[in-house]
């Protein structure tokens, strides 16, 4: 369980300081709807498969209830096609939990067809247009070393 200072509500309070780390990163070239469009699809794997991400539901003071959602900041970097192949070879290599978007799924309109995209490529050749990383925080540093933060 990561080490963190629950603060709501009091700005006085140390900020709070995860031990593990949700990141994505987008490749350089994409157009901005590419981009937001990646960014959700990849987020969406973790939050379903990665319970230990995910919040208490949202209430506001009318008693009206919202879903819940990351419990911590989901960091958003950008880089090349081969920043992309390297970060997603060592995000592998080091066990974190990752979620892939590549440039075939542009052209698909359903899950399935996007699962047999993925399916028709192997992994090193995958073209990557996105990838979201999941774990211990400096394991996910090190994985993404190259990548710059999206402007």
């Amino acid at each position: 369980m990561d080490k963190q200072t629950e603060t709501p509500g009091n700005p006085t309070a140390a900020p709070v300081r995860f031990d593990t780390k949700i990141a994505v990163v987008l490749r350089e070239d994409l157009e901005t709807w590419q981009r937001l469009n990646v960014t959700a699809f990849l987020v969406s794997g973790l939050g379903s498969e990665v319970a230990e991400v995910i919040g208490e539901p949202y209430a506001d003071a009318d008693g009206t209830g919202y879903l819940p959602m990351f419990r911590q900041p989901v960091m958003v970097f950008e880089g090349s096609k081969e920043t992309m192949t390297a970060a997603h070879g060592k995000a592998l290599a080091r066990g974190l939990k990752v979620a892939v978007f590549t440039s075939d799924l542009f052209a698909t309109g359903n899950d399935r067809d996007n699962h047999a995209a993925v399916r028709a490529v192997p992994g090193d050749q995958l073209d990557l247009v996105g990838i979201a990383v999941y774990g211990p925080r400096n394991a996910v540093d090190k994985a993404l070393k190259g990548a710059c933060k999206h402007p």
